[in-house]
C-alpha cells in the first residue's frame, strides 16, 4: 500500500535518508526544511525512484507556519498516514557560563517544534481513527550528560510527552512511536569533541528506522546497544552514573 508521509528535517542526515528510502519503496513523501535550496538535492536524487518527494519550506518554530504547512501537505497528497517529526539542534552548554539563549533556542526547536506538529496533526488522526506519528529523539534524554544540559532536557521532555500521550492515542486507534537514536555519523555529531560509543553509519540507521516504522512498537532504537547502555546508566546509583558520564565526556576524539 502506498503511504502518504510527511518528514521534517528531510534535507540532511537521518531525515534525508529516511525520505529517500520511503520514496524507493513507492511512497509519496512531503519533505520539509527551512529553505528550498536545502531540499533541492534531495528532490533531485529521488527523481528516478518509484515514489515521489514533494518539498515544503517550513520553520518548525513558527506555529502558524506549521499549521498552514500541514493543510498544504494534505491538500497536495491527501490524508497523511505517517508523520516523522525529525527535529534536532544541539548547542553545548557549560555550567560556568549557562546560556539562557541556548536553552531557549534548543527547547523552541527540538521540543516546541514537535509540539506544534502534534497539535496540527493529532486532532485529524484522532477524528479519522488512524495515523502514525514518529518522534525522533536522542538517547541522551535518558540520563544527563556533560555539555548536553539543553539538548538532553529537550529530548527527555519529548520522550516523557510521547509516553503520556500513548495510552489515549492507543484508544483512538492512533500510533505514536519514539525513534531513539544514539550516535549517528551526521553533520551534527561531527561537531562532538569526544569519543562517541557505538557510532553508527546513518544509512544503516535509516534502514532500521524504516523497517521499524512498519510496526506499531513504541520505541525504535538505533543503535540498540547504545540505547541499552543509556537505560542501564539511568538505573545506576547517581554517584556511579555521574562518574561514568564524566569519563565519557572527558575522552579525547577517536
Amino acid at each position: 500500500m502506498v503511504k502518504r508521509v510527511w518528514c521534517t528535517g528531510a534535507e540532511k542526515g537521518l531525515g534525508r535518508l529516511i525520505v529517500l528510502k520511503l520514496a524507493a519503496e513507492g511512497h509519496h513523501v512531503a519533505c520539509s526544511a527551512r529553505t528550498a535550496e536545502h531540499l533541492e538535492p534531495v528532490i533531485e536524487e529521488a527523481v528516478t525512484l518509484p515514489g515521489k518527494l514533494v518539498p515544503f519550506v517550513l520553520d518548525v518554530t513558527d506555529q502558524d507556519d506549521v499549521f498552514m504547512t500541514v493543510d498544504g501537505i494534505e491538500a497536495a497528497l491527501g490524508d497523511l498516514d505517517l508523520v516523522i517529526l525529525n527535529i534536532g539542534t544541539r548547542i553545548a552548554v557549560d555550567a560556568s557560563s549557562l546560556s539562557i539563549h541556548a536553552f531557549r533556542d534548543v527547547m523552541e526547536t527540538n521540543f516546541m517544534g514537535v509540539v506544534y506538529g502534534l497539535a496540527a496533526l493529532l486532532p485529524r488522526f484522532v477524528e479519522r481513527g488512524h495515523g502514525h506519528v514518529a518522534v525522533v529523539t536522542s538517547v541522551v534524554g535518558y540520563r544527563g550528560l556533560p555539555q548536553a544540559a539543553a539538548y538532553g532536557a529537550s529530548n527527555a521532555a519529548l520522550v516523557n510527552m510521547c509516553e503520556a500521550l500513548k495510552p489515549e492515542l492507543d484508544e483512538a486507534g492512533v500510533t505514536i512511536s519514539v525513534v531513539n537514536s544514539g550516535f549517528l555519523k551526521t553533520p551534527l555529531t561531527d561537531r562532538n569533541k569526544f569519543r562517541m560509543p557505538f557510532l553508527m553509519d546513518v544509512e544503516d540507521a535509516a534502514k532500521q528506522v524504516v523497517r521499524g516504522l512498519d510496526t506499531a512498537r513504541f520505541e525504535i532504537a538505533v543503535p540498540k546497544r547504545h540505547t541499552w547502555m543509556m537505560k542501564v546508566l539511568r538505573c545506576l546509583p547517581s554517584r556511579l552514573a555521574f562518574l561514568i558520564a564524566q569519563k565519557i565526556a572527558s575522552k579525547t576524539p577517536s
